[in-house]
């Protein structure tokens, strides 16, 4: 057992420990400039709630289109605490970041426990209307709350938030995913999402598998969002509508569902993608942006249709010496009924 959470451990430290290096060198020879620092510091941001969605969807088979609703209830619980009590203090920040992560994964129990009955896009229809509610909720907040500033979006959050606590926090993130995956839980999560029917039939308890990757995944969310309102100045409705959700969902398709490897690749990657192509095109042709990422977006579905890795892992992160690490990312396949298993949604409410 000690050697299935410690095997690989050392090369992924190594090799964080290389590119926080290689980052600060960049930084003090001004290579990597303010910008592109904050643009670093948004893609991992992104990578962190968009591997909460990979919990859900890409390790236990529920899809959900409401991950931006989480994101949001993070952003605004941790930024009101640190906006009215904090004043740049480092212990109330971080109590602002467990906070959020608590408030997300609270809100997505409490609502969990009804929809999580639902499947497929069902479940992908309530959770998208969930999201609808708390945009709106977010527009309208002012009313209750005057420091959120409503659908003008709330300012005076304290901008704290660095990149070495950006990255500290994704690395944290990484090694609790890669060590619950190779757990009995991640083994559940993966029955359940294969074959939920054949998985209850075994003893798996597959409501409480449920809730607890949609409360785990949601709860990442909502610590990414209490990353991103003490990263940049303004915590904006529109930044958490339904849309958004589209991101996440793009994040972890394209990197291959199940695939924790192909997340964080994509979820980087994805985010400077964006960038590239708005210092490409100019202000004049922003809109053809949208056009352009969905073509590559195309590309990628019809070229590697299992998603950039294909469901493989990098060998340090998921050792394949471990039981049910080559099912980490079992690649869609059709059942006999036309149904897809292996990730993909399954058919019916």
């Amino acid at each position: 057992m000690k050697q299935k959470f410690t095997g690989g451990l050392p090369f992924v430290l190594a090799a964080a420990a290389v590119f926080f290096a290689l980052r600060e060198v960049l930084g003090i020879t001004e290579i990597v400039n303010a910008y592109w620092q904050l643009i670093l510091d948004q893609a991992m941001i992104i990578t962190i709630a968009s591997i909460g969605l990979s919990i859900i969807y890409g390790f236990c088979g529920q899809f959900s289109l409401g991950h931006a609703a989480f994101y949001g209830l993070g952003a605004y619980a941790a930024g009101l605490i640190s906006k009215l009590y904090g004043h740049g203090n480092y212990g109330v920040f971080l109590l602002g970041l467990v906070a959020a992560a608590a408030f997300a994964g609270m809100v997505a129990f409490l609502i969990g426990r009804p929809i999580l009955r639902l499947r497929s896009d069902y479940l992908g229809i309530a959770t998208m209307g969930f999201g609808i509610i708390v945009k709106v909720l977010m527009d309208y907040s002012n009313k209750w709350i005057p420091a959120t500033n409503g659908a003008t979006g709330m300012t005076g959050v304290p901008q704290i938030a660095k990149f070495p606590a950006v990255f500290i926090v994704l690395l944290l993130v990484v090694l609790l995913v890669r060590n619950l995956r190779l757990s009995s839980f991640g083994r559940a999560w993966m029955a359940v999402r294969d074959d939920e029917i054949a998985a209850d039939a075994m003893g798996v308890d597959t409501t409480r598998v449920k809730t607890l990757a949609f409360v785990l995944g949601c709860a990442l969310a909502g610590l990414a969002g209490g990353l991103y309102a003490h990263r940049y100045p303004i915590v904006h409705p529109s930044s958490f509508d339904f849309l958004k959700s589209f991101d996440f969902l793009i994040i972890v398709v394209a990197g291959g569902l199940g695939s924790l490897s192909g997340t964080v690749v994509t979820g980087i990657s994805w985010v400077f993608l964006l960038e590239v192509l708005r210092a490409v095109l100019g202000q004049s042709f922003i809109d053809f942006r949208g056009v352009l990422y969905a073509l590559a977006l195309i590309l990628v579905i019809i070229l590697r249709p299992k998603g950039l890795l294909s469901g493989l892992e990098w060998q340090a992160l998921i050792p394949r010496h471990v039981p049910g690490a080559r099912s980490a990312g079992r690649p869609a396949e059709p059942g006999a009924d036309g149904s897809m298993k292996g990730g993909m949604p399954d058919a019916g409410a």
